[in-house]
């Protein structure tokens, strides 16, 4: 029973994700074995068609209440259609409350989802394709129970 409720419960966070108007992009990548090496960065490639749209860009997390840390240090690197970098930053993600521990995010039993606004207000100055990459920055290699990263590019609803 506890199997069929999980499920149904994906196949609906899947259709309702799948009506949003806003999103132009998102993909999630499974880490092995849900540890997160630092040189596995996932790269993620998108389009842009109109630069004169304003674009939010989130990052996605997929956790195990396992997970060791309150926090998750990661580095973007946003490279435009001309291969010349855009954009590089260091992030802090908070997973869990800094002092009672919940986890942060969507989830059931061990595992959560979280999706956290890393760029807002982002003006494209080309057309074309876009790469993003993501590199953990912990201070442990291989990071452990991270099971899987992503990224999520919106147009802005304030626009």
């Amino acid at each position: 029973m506890h199997k069929n409720l999980v499920w149904w419960v994906a196949a609906l966070l899947l259709l309702l994700s799948s009506c949003d108007p806003a999103r132009i992009y998102e993909q999630n990548v499974e880490l092995p074995e849900s540890n997160w090496q630092i040189d596995n960065a996932p790269v993620f490639e998108f389009e842009i068609t109109d630069t004169t749209k304003v674009y939010d860009v989130y990052f996605n997390v997929r956790y195990n209440i396992e997970y060791d840390y309150y926090n998750l240090y990661l580095r973007h690197q946003l490279v435009g259609p001309d291969s010349v970098q855009v954009s590089a930053k260091l992030h802090e993600v908070l997973l869990m409350d800094a002092k009672t521990g919940k986890p942060l995010g969507d989830g059931s039993s061990d595992t959560f989802d979280l999706q956290t606004l890393a760029l807002d207000n982002v003006r494209f100055a080309k057309v074309g394709k876009y790469s993003l990459k993501l590199t953990q920055y912990m201070r442990r290699d291989p990071l452990p129970h991270i099971v899987a990263v992503g990224v999520r590019v919106a147009e802005n609803a304030a626009e």
